[in-house]
């Protein structure tokens, strides 16, 4: 974990690809324990510290979580995420080059519960909802492709579902059709940006995460 904003209301941080954001079934300590602590720790807090959950990321995936520090932001952030108020960028390997350099993707997306898996339609299906994302190739390497997606909706692993109805599965992602899984078990996908207006002093906040440590981000995002 790195913290790369914080203030009296909102604190955002980088998470690792691997950790959990709020608590499941693995009893594994999620990011939301680890950064009460820290604030704990930092601010020297007695008993117990209010952080609420804002959003989540998926376990493989890394990258930025916002969360809030009093319930003010925490009602006020969980408006603008419904309302579509913060503008949420990600970059994604992808084991293929898409057929366009650019592209907006618009589709319907239904969502398996049993399977933790989402399938995608370019129409309406029962239970389905309507999932929109845009894309542009921003890099390349050898073997792979580097891809900045803005992401319209949010919905069950829209990005990762997306690009695997293009042809252009997430390098590791073996659950939506890359060819082999990364060593440390996480995808290469990197909730990259986040902006929108602080929910408090109404300035305009835009934070990006580092890039990872690991030679293939290194080179193809450079």
């Amino acid at each position: 974990m790195e913290v790369v904003y914080e203030d009296n209301h909102i604190i955002i941080v980088s998470k690792r690809s691997g950790e959990i954001v709020q608590g499941d079934k693995t009893g594994d300590i999620p990011l939301l324990e680890t950064v009460k602590q820290y604030i704990k720790e930092k601010y020297q807090k007695p008993g117990n510290v209010f952080l609420g959950l804002v959003h989540r990321l998926d376990r493989p995936v890394a990258g930025l979580v916002v969360f809030a520090k009093t319930s003010k932001a925490l009602t006020r952030l969980n408006d603008m995420f419904r309302n579509g108020e913060v503008h949420k960028t990600y970059w994604a390997i992808t084991q293929s080059a898409p057929r366009d350099k650019e592209a907006l993707l618009e589709g319907w997306i239904v969502r398996n519960e049993r399977q933790n898996k989402s399938y995608f339609y370019d129409r309406e299906k029962p239970n389905a909802k309507h999932a929109r994302l845009r894309y542009r190739q921003i890099g390349q390497s050898v073997n792979y492709t580097l891809l900045e997606v803005e992401l319209l909706t949010g919905r069950h692993h829209q990005i990762r579902c997306q690009l695997a109805a293009i042809g252009c599965p997430i390098k590791g992602d073996l659950k939506y059709g890359a060819r082999r899984s990364n060593p440390d078990g996480s995808i290469s996908l990197l909730a990259r940006k986040i902006s929108f207006t602080h929910p408090v002093s109404h300035k305009e906040i835009t934070v990006e995460a580092p890039i990872p440590q690991d030679r293939l981000w290194q080179e193809i995002a450079r």
